[in-house]
């Protein structure tokens, strides 16, 4: 038995879709269950609940012996410390996996080994900390920047020829697309072979400054594109004039700053770490349809 969380998000509903087509028998662990699809209701079991609880996870475990795990955003208002929500989301499975012998696949963040604070990414790293100590066999998804961070700004592409973030105009920032996520944690899911405990790098084979990414963006889609890069205590501050907490808005400046600093070369990979979605690939495939739709 297959367990997977997210089943309604970006990732976790890829990764359910490979799953479900090698015919293995599937638990989803889902809030709103209304929001599977109906085809994906007939096919698995639902454990409707979160899993940051530990009666849902004990539950969700129950007799499965795979598990993709992803941590879900915070809630942009209520959102503590990451570090606690990271931590206070992952005990509960690390205990019920290590004791059930249940084989984890889990999404984290690429920078093992960084040494200085990253907000976000360090409460990731620490807990792949948490996991792998409560004696758990897995495989962790070692992630840089996800390419889909840039469909929230379709509405400044299409409508200024510009997207924006603090992350420095001329220095490569490493990036991953979700689709070989997906299918990376669906393969390791499906193979019954390995064991112990592993990091998995994933990144996609470019290397591209926010700059460059404006020249493919711009060449996609036949106008011009720039990309501005702000400040980063503006960024900060234009996060809470949304609405996010104090606490989220400092994690994901800090997170941005440790980018700017190189995080994700503090982690060896190796060339088997390269994805198949290059930039270009995916902006012809997911961003130029977003801009046009």
């Amino acid at each position: 038995m297959i367990v997977i969380t997210t089943p309604t998000g970006d990732v976790g509903r890829q990764v359910l879709d490979r799953v479900l087509d090698s015919g293995e028998p599937v638990r989803v662990i889902v809030r709103d269950p209304s929001r599977l699809p109906e085809h994906v209701r007939t096919q698995v079991e639902v454990v409707e609940g979160s899993h940051a609880d530990a009666d849902t996870i004990a539950k969700a475990l129950e007799g499965a012996d795979r598990l993709f795990w992803l941590v879900p955003p915070a809630g942009f208002r209520d959102a503590g410390p990451a570090r606690r929500y990271y931590l206070d989301f992952a005990r509960a499975v690390a205990q019920e996996a290590a004791s059930r012998g249940v084989r984890m696949v889990h999404v984290t963040s690429l920078g093992h080994g960084y040494q200085d604070e990253a907000g976000l990414l360090s409460a990731a790293l620490d807990m792949d900390e948490l996991i792998a100590s409560a004696g758990v066999q897995y495989r962790a998804l070692a992630l840089p920047f996800f390419m889909e961070n840039l469909l929230r700004q379709t509405q400044p592409i299409t409508e200024q020829g510009v997207f924006s973030m603090a992350n420095t105009a001329d220095q490569p920032l490493l990036t991953v697309a979700t689709r070989d996520v997906a299918g990376t944690a669906a393969s390791l899911l499906l193979d019954t072979a390995w064991s112990g405990q592993a990091r998995v790098p994933l990144v996609s084979p470019d290397s591209l400054a926010p700059d460059a990414m404006a020249e493919i963006i711009s060449e996609t889609l036949s106008r011009t594109v720039r990309y501005q890069q702000v400040p980063l205590a503006d960024f900060q501050a234009h996060m809470v004039q949304r609405g996010a907490s104090p606490a989220l808005a400092q994690d994901m400046a800090d997170m941005v700053n440790a980018q700017n600093n190189g995080i994700y070369d503090a982690e060896p990979r190796d060339p088997a770490s390269a994805t198949a979605t290059g930039f270009r690939q995916w902006c012809q495939g997911i961003l130029k349809p977003a801009v046009q739709s």
